[in-house]
């Protein structure tokens, strides 16, 4: 496998970063999981834009721009032969001094690492268990719309749910309301309509997410923030998760409960493959660029 690692490319075994590294010290940095089919990142735009909300946020200089980047994940596809993959681009503050003082760690660092996908093209998940994670998120956290390398909350609340033999975890926030899964956004259906948490109930502002609320408008099926409890979970319609790796999937049960299935995730699961298939399918002819 090749990586990219500061504008090189070198074979895995080779792609090194010191122990002063402030991601692997302190956890400071962000990252981007996006899914590739056809051989292009699917959604670039919009988790860059994350990315650049995020870094300002964190005072972090990215080591290179949109264009850049974009072309060395384009080369980087092409390197590995993985026109469908899952790529994980890392930023990190790079090294410094002993520590939290950002004095001195003003040379970040870059890393896209290619992985297989979790679904074949055009291939929708089974329908996923959930269980309540004991651990809460903070309510109106700011950290929490950008994807940072801190996510110790959702690991330990995706091992609750693998021990209690789920697929994944709900995570509710200090106010008692529904905030999102360990590893995607949640979505409730109640008749043709569809909600989902406000980015201030403590989630994370996922790209996947957006692109379901932009097609249900597409679809003209009224979407929108509200606040939800766990147990009005079970009286709603049907409830499903949002994440880039696996596009939308269906919740089946919370806490060993059925919980409703709606036809609303079926058409929305179908209008989600065509963007794909559509975005996969723009022509692109000319040779993938190199990186500058």
């Amino acid at each position: 496998m090749i990586v990219y690692l500061d504008g090189r490319f070198v074979p895995e075994a080779e792609a090194l970063v010191p122990v002063s590294d402030r991601a692997f010290l302190l956890g400071d940095g962000l990252f981007e999981t996006m899914l590739v089919q056809g051989g292009r990142p699917f959604l670039w735009e919009h988790h860059w834009s994350r990315l650049l909300r995020g870094a300002e946020f964190l005072r972090l200089k990215l080591p290179s721009d949109d264009t850049r980047l974009h072309a060395a994940s384009r080369e980087l596809i092409a390197r590995n032969q993985m026109p469908s993959a899952i790529l994980r681009l890392t930023v990190s503050r790079g090294s410094g001094g002993r520590g939290y003082s950002l004095r001195g760690a003003d040379q970040p660092r870059s890393v896209m690492t290619l992985h297989p996908p979790a679904l074949a093209p055009g291939a929708t998940a089974p329908p996923w268990r959930l269980v309540t994670s004991s651990l809460r998120v903070p309510a109106g956290e700011a950290l929490a719309v950008y994807k940072t390398l801190n996510k110790l909350p959702n690991i330990l609340a995706r091992a609750e749910a693998e021990a209690a033999g789920a697929d994944e975890a709900l995570l509710l926030n200090t106010d008692g309301d529904v905030a999102e899964a360990a590893a995607a956004n949640i979505f409730w259906i109640t008749g043709d309509s569809v909600c989902t948490p406000p980015l201030a109930s403590g989630v994370l502002g996922g790209v996947t997410r957006r692109a379901v609320l932009e097609l249900c408008r597409a679809l003209q099926i009224p979407a929108g923030e509200a606040r939800c409890t766990s147990g009005q979970l079970f009286t709603c319609d049907g409830v499903f998760l949002t994440l880039s790796t696996l596009g939308i999937v269906e919740a089946s049960a919370l806490d060993g409960r059925p919980l409703r299935r709606s036809p609303v995730v079926l058409a929305l699961q179908n209008a989600y493959q065509r963007l794909l298939a559509a975005a996969a399918a723009v022509d692109d002819s000319e040779i993938i660029p190199r990186a500058p």
